[in-house]
């Protein structure tokens, strides 16, 4: 089983990043999916989350409206819009698998870095 981001890089105030989630090794199709990040310092933050056909989006206020999470079942792939990107939104981004019988299942993350 794997989760492995990609997408995450240094952008401006303003910018834009497009993250991924490639899933395998599991039924991708079974799970709700979430972004979770961690700020240098700081705790886990809760991101965003999506539920198996992709139709429900629920997200953080602080990214409302900046944020859009999809996926794409065909791909076994999860995905994470990010647009007017904020200094605050500088964190490592988790990728999860929401799992209630076995507990959350972390990708390793991707750095995304927004600074002038």
């Amino acid at each position: 089983e794997q989760l492995v981001e990609s997408g995450g890089g240094l952008v401006q105030p303003g910018g834009s990043l497009r993250l991924s989630c490639a899933a395998s090794g599991f039924t991708f199709t079974r799970y709700w999916m979430y972004w979770v990040r961690q700020a240098p310092g700081k705790g886990l933050e809760w991101v965003s989350g999506i539920n198996i056909p992709g139709s429900s989006t629920y997200y953080l206020d602080s990214v409302k409206g900046r944020f859009a999470s999809s996926r794409d079942n065909a791909k076994n792939t999860l995905y994470l819009h990010m647009n007017n990107l904020k200094p605050e939104d500088t964190a490592l981004y988790y990728c999860v698998r929401d799992d209630p019988m076995n507990g959350p299942y972390w990708g390793q993350g991707t750095q995304v870095a927004v600074s002038s």
